[in-house]
């Protein structure tokens, strides 16, 4: 299995903090954002690559912390891919960053997708066993409390079985508080649909579109995350974040 990491993104709305220091770089409760990603992903083991997708600016700091990273606590392999876009004008978008991965590192193999920034305050194991048991896409899904704050993320339904029955982007009018997040799972027999979604050109940005494109051509199931989990979007939501996990160290 692989790891891709989704870290190419500019996080403007943190400046000037993420002008020279790339956001999952950024460190909360003194560890860097990303290393609380691969620390709760490392338990589902099996992983034996992990791809981080950056831009030309960061790309550097990426491979500097992936060599001191694993060279103190942990024995996976990293790659780090640079993207080559330099600013928001010309970057290719989340699904274009996976897409570049899967067909220049010639990946072939099952994947799982997840951004750089979010933070979990558990364990990702459950995903892992989910994903093995399902052999189909799956998508985390975390429950915000709030129709108002879901407007900012998508709206989802599922059925009896947790399959997703309809997905939106940034809905207007929201019925659930239950929405997807950047975390996802594609066995190596879908990766043909993410070279399919790029080829009939469409948006290759925001992750979450893949997902209300893919399925509505095959099913894709959902697993809730346990504990908390933060989307670093803000200097107030870094604050925020910076607080509850001091508490937890």
């Amino acid at each position: 299995m692989k790891v891709l990491i989704l870290a190419a993104g500019y996080a403007t709305r943190l400046y000037p903090m993420t002008l020279t220091q790339p956001k999952p770089l950024l460190p909360v409760a003194g560890k860097p954002m990303i290393e609380y990603v691969l620390d709760n992903i490392a338990p589902i083991g099996g992983i034996d690559r992990v791809y981080v997708v950056t831009n030309a600016k960061f790309a550097g700091q990426f491979q500097q912390w992936s060599d001191h990273y694993r060279a103190a606590k942990s024995q996976l392999h990293f790659t780090i891919v640079n993207d080559h876009s330099t600013d928001d004008s010309n970057k290719l978008g989340a699904i274009g960053d996976m897409h570049l991965v899967l067909s220049q590192e010639k990946v072939d193999d099952d994947l799982i997708v997840v951004a750089g920034d979010n933070l979990f305050s558990q364990s990702l194991e459950g995903f892992g066993k989910i994903c093995r048991h399902k052999e189909a896409p799956v998508l985390a899904v975390y429950d915000v409390g709030s129709l108002e704050e879901i407007k900012k993320y998508n709206s989802i339904t599922l059925d009896a079985g947790g399959k997703i029955t309809f997905f939106e982007e940034k809905p207007k009018a929201p019925t659930s508080t239950l929405t997807g997040i950047a975390l996802y799972y594609y066995p190596k027999t879908v990766l043909p649909m993410i070279h399919q979604y790029m080829a009939e050109k469409n948006n290759p940005d925001q992750p979450g579109r893949l997902v209300q494109w893919m399925y509505q051509r095959t099913p894709v199931y959902t697993w809730r995350v346990p504990g908390i989990w933060f989307d670093i979007g803000s200097k107030e939501s870094l604050e925020e974040a910076n607080l509850i996990f001091s508490k937890r160290a």
